[in-house]
């Protein structure tokens, strides 16, 4: 077990750190459903109420099953993730679900939303242009992508899965009153007009430019042959030797 233990590489751990603290969330979190009052008393200052609790439950759940995704695909469909993309992804994921949603960063540090908006943007884009050079690169697919092409994927990748992201804040705005979209004031108050789209609209620009800077430096290293992209690059698993065909 000791030796298991030592094997682990940074991003082992990091995930394991990240599993833990959502695990131990998870336990707090659902004492809290049992003791938080179901409705606002009027007149009386803000609340976390039960709704939010199940909603912090939901995306501790949620963030431990993304968090398993990777090593999931990896298994099943036999490629290796590489470790630089794989850390990113990991500190994405505690930065979006465990500080900003669990720890309230998202109301309490300025700006955090679009800081994180504009890093997804760019880490979506590399995993777009990752899987499309995991293509490119296979004996078996006959027809070979240029690199304008697989650049205009991988911001259409990155852009597409950061529309889906709006409409899932939309969704549980919706269902369990919440203000991911930022359409009320922090008192209630509810924004109108151009004031209310501001927050969505904002993540959606932010997205594009941290996915287009990123794919215009890819579509460059690609161009010229530079060598660091192979840290974005997606392999599939080689068979051990001895192994089962």
């Amino acid at each position: 077990m000791l030796t298991k233990l030592k094997g682990l590489g940074i991003a082992q751990w990091i995930a394991i750190f990240i599993f833990v603290s959502m695990g131990i969330s998870m336990i707090f979190i659902t004492v809290e459903i049992f003791l938080a009052p179901v409705e606002q008393t009027p007149g009386q200052p803000k609340v976390t109420l039960r709704s939010d609790y199940i909603f912090l439950l939901f995306e501790c759940v949620l963030g431990v099953i993304i968090l398993l995704l990777p090593t999931i695909l990896s298994h099943r469909f036999k490629f290796e993730i590489p470790g630089l993309v794989y850390i990113l992804f990991l500190i994405f994921l505690y930065a979006s679900i465990y500080l900003g949603t669990v720890q309230k960063f998202y109301s309490t540090v300025p700006h955090w939303d679009k800081i994180l908006h504009t890093f997804s943007g760019a880490m979506l884009g590399a995993i777009g242009f990752s899987f499309v050079n995991l293509l490119n690169n296979d004996k078996h697919v006959v027809m070979k992508m240029k690199p304008g092409f697989i650049s205009v994927f991988a911001f259409c990748f990155a852009v597409t899965l950061g529309a889906f992201w709006e409409i899932y804040e939309y969704t549980f705005d919706g269902l369990m009153g919440l203000n991911m979209q930022r359409y009320n004031l922090s008192n209630g108050t509810p924004l109108a007009g151009r004031a209310a789209l501001a927050d969505t609209m904002g993540d959606i620009i932010v997205d594009v430019v941290g996915s287009l800077v990123f794919v215009l430096i890819g579509y460059w290293a690609l161009k010229k042959g530079r060598p660091w992209m192979i840290n974005f690059e997606f392999k599939k698993k080689q068979p051990k030797e001895g192994g089962a065909k």
